[in-house]
């Protein structure tokens, strides 16, 4: 009792700290706290993905925010969102910190969206991306008390895969910066979005790695001639001028590029219509490597000739 009891007079300061520093600061096309229905937002996901860039994003758009809230906690700050009048939209924290009790999530879902609207994001990234930023920054991971980075990675991704399986919106952010990020959470959560600004990210991907996760649009581009089999292109990519021009002379190169980008452009509006802010278009080849690499390109270049905001990027271009 004591702690609901404490937790239900921090919503209160906290909110009443808003209300005399004037309304929620705004952000274009933003959900704001004075909004009429309550929501819940829960964010988890691997460790170094960027929840607290996440959460800073979600405080932004004038959520009430909370990290590391505990699991036995989150039914009573549901039931607070859901009461109260001066908070009307929450985002909270919960990951690998938890220990054992992250395991009852999942089922606690269940229960909260019975009292108030909840959305589940859960933030992934990569191996070889983790294993840079942590590092980058020195950071010991939360459960490298007694495991290696490589296996702790390893091991709270096994532990995550019952909560990745339920959420509603899964954000890779390997190839994104802390800016990036802020803008996705803005762009997902904003009330009124500026349909002009639909996020197109163009990205090719080797079928050997497994496909991208977050993709709205994949194609295979496998029927194009391999440049891995010629010699000279083995060790280089489809960004080399050489592989390019190797994978244009095919006719049905040229042919595929066209149809593909025509068949974007005409969808890309609609896709606007319907309240789309984000859309991932994925080529995937082999190896990721040379094919979808330089399709990849190409497309994009097309749908930034048509005036779209495009962002290319290429996910296994490095791997062996």
């Amino acid at each position: 009792m004591a702690t609901s009891t404490s937790l239900r007079a921090s919503v209160r300061r906290r909110a009443a700290k808003r209300a005399a520093s004037g309304p929620a600061r705004r952000v274009e096309g933003q959900i704001h706290a004075d909004s009429a229905s309550p929501e819940l937002v829960i964010l988890t996901g691997v460790s170094g993905a960027g929840k607290g860039t996440a959460l800073r994003a979600f405080e932004d758009l004038g959520y009430y925010s909370v990290d590391n809230l505990p699991v036995g906690l989150i039914s009573k700050f549901a039931e607070l969102v859901h009461s109260s009048h001066e908070v009307r939209h929450a985002a909270l924290v919960v990951d690998i910190r938890e220990g054992q009790e992250l395991a009852r999530l999942p089922a606690l879902l269940k229960t909260l969206r019975r009292k108030v609207p909840v959305r589940l994001v859960f933030l992934e990234t990569d191996d070889r991306t983790l294993m840079r930023r942590y590092s980058e920054t020195r950071r010991p991971h939360p459960l490298g008390a007694r495991l290696s980075v490589a296996e702790s990675i390893r091991s709270e991704r096994k532990r995550l895969e019952p909560i990745r399986a339920v959420a509603d919106l899964v954000i890779e952010t390997s190839g994104l910066n802390v800016h990036e990020l802020r803008e996705i959470i803005g762009e997902k959560f904003s009330g009124q979005r500026d349909k002009s600004n639909l996020r197109i990210e163009v990205t090719s991907f080797g079928y050997r790695h497994g496909l991208p996760a977050d993709s709205d649009l994949v194609f295979d581009v496998r029927f194009l001639p391999n440049p891995n089999y010629v010699p000279e292109f083995k060790h280089k990519t489809g960004r080399h001028a050489g592989v390019a021009r190797y994978i244009r002379s095919f006719p049905q190169t040229v042919e595929f590029v066209n149809r593909i980008s025509e068949l974007l452009i005409y969808l890309i509006p609609h896709y606007i219509q319907e309240g789309k802010s984000y859309l991932t278009v994925s080529f995937g080849c082999t190896g990721g490597h040379h094919r979808s690499v330089m399709i990849a390109s190409e497309v994009a270049k097309h749908l930034a000739r048509a005036g779209y905001k495009v962002k290319e990027t290429h996910r296994d271009i490095r791997k062996g």
